[in-house]
């Protein structure tokens, strides 16, 4: 399965690569074919960052699931960072079940999305209100192709491991852990979205 939004990169990659097939073949080009060659391996590029596998999630209220795939590069006053290298699956998904309250977009720069400072690139902020409060899911756009694609709008109900948007060509997320849970990973930890336990009720809270 392809992440919604992806169809307009993989048709240009596959039109560009298609053209310089023709072309090379009909003029016989050295120059053509290496062109060919680098549009194939760029749409191969595309159809595996772009790829967005099913996974089953089971959805608790005991825990807390990681918003992306990638490596925990910090955890700082009860937020979560993971930084998603371009091998990842970069569709992120909710850590919790409830409503979204706000989405907030904001422009900015081009940092690498591994920089504490990153902070001032492109980002998207959704607050989830969940039955322990807010939890705010942050994605950070990186220093190529700055694009992040929401899923989700104002006010949609949404469930624990749904989509909710995606951001293109290296990223970071940053999630907030309600103080009813315990986190449970650790800096340098690899995680995947919706599979991964990222933090844990206490064990003082009565369902």
């Amino acid at each position: 399965m392809l992440a919604k939004g992806s169809e307009p990169w993989l048709f240009t990659a596959a039109s560009v690569t298609a053209l310089f097939t023709i072309l090379s073949r009909a003029m016989n080009s050295s120059p053509l074919h290496h062109a060919a060659y680098i549009g194939v391996a760029l749409t191969l590029f595309m159809v595996v960052f772009f790829r967005d596998p099913e996974r089953k999630v089971e959805v608790s209220d005991a825990y807390m699931i990681s918003p992306a795939d990638g490596t925990v590069i910090d955890i700082r006053d009860r937020k979560i960072c993971i930084f998603m290298f371009f091998q990842n699956v970069h569709v992120n998904r909710a850590p919790i079940s409830g409503k979204i309250r706000e989405i907030t977009y904001k422009k900015g720069g081009y940092l690498p999305a591994y920089r504490k400072d990153s902070e001032r690139n492109e980002r998207n902020e959704f607050i989830i209100h969940s039955k322990y409060g807010d939890v705010s899911v942050t994605q950070i756009a990186g220093t190529i192709a700055r694009r992040i694609v929401s899923y989700s709008r104002v006010n949609d109900i949404i469930e624990q491991g749904q989509r909710i948007g995606m951001i293109r060509f290296g990223s970071r997320v940053d999630v907030t852990i309600p103080h009813d849970f315990d986190i449970t990973v650790r800096k340098g930890e690899r995680v995947l979205a919706g599979k991964t336990v990222i933090a844990t009720i206490k064990n003082d809270r009565d369902f």
